[in-house]
């Protein structure tokens, strides 16, 4: 269970994105701990019936949270695949740090995105999202390779394509950290997931 209700109408809906938005930046001010319906409807000018008429408590807030900023994920990355998913593998290949530049543009510009990948990882609520989205990217993006590489296993493209998804995503927290330059870190990228694309041990006699 989601623990939360979307509304159907529009006056309904902008109250659920007001609390959804401000539960959003919250949580970058005081954490999940201290995260509370009683908080968010301070700070969203509602009252606590309003809270609970959408969500049973602030994990599922959170919830929902991270739900929509996968669904924004999603569309980027449906719209991607739509575009270059029937090219030549080098064009391929070479548009995979564009769709990691979209993606860091998506959660940067989600209220309170870097706290929402956050608790992807720690909430333990949260970790059938997180292992399906990561899943559903994995499976993708290996339907598109495959058809490339007739000659390796497909167990071994797809082990390979899902850990190159949880090094975009750890590389998407390093720049909502400032850990490093974003353009020296999709140029890391590029070779990382170059030589992820490497079978030489399978290459066609």
């Amino acid at each position: 269970m989601s623990g939360h209700r979307k509304p159907v109408q529009e006056r309904s809906r902008r109250t659920y994105d007001s609390l959804l938005d401000t539960a959003a930046h919250l949580l970058g001010e005081v954490g999940i701990e201290k995260l509370s319906a009683n908080l968010i409807c301070e700070r969203a000018g509602l009252t606590p019936p309003a809270f609970y008429r959408y969500f049973d408590d602030k994990q599922a807030i959170v919830v929902a949270l991270a739900e929509r900023l996968m669904e924004q994920q999603n569309v980027v990355l449906e719209a991607w695949v739509a575009r270059y998913g029937q090219q030549d593998l080098a064009m391929i290949s070479s548009k995979v740090v564009e769709l990691m530049r979209q993606m860091h543009v998506v959660t940067s510009s989600a209220p309170g995105g870097l706290w929402t990948m956050r608790a992807l990882r720690a909430m333990p609520a949260l970790t059938h999202l997180r292992l399906g989205s990561h899943n559903y990217v994995a499976d993708l993006l290996t339907d598109i390779y495959a058809p490339h590489y007739p000659h390796v296993p497909r167990a071994l493209l797809r082990r390979r394509t899902r850990l190159s998804v949880e090094i975009a995503y750890a590389m998407d927290e390093m720049l909502k950290e400032g850990e490093a330059e974003a353009e020296t870190l999709f140029e890391d990228a590029s070779h990382i997931f170059g030589a992820m694309l490497e079978y030489p041990d399978y290459a066609p006699k």
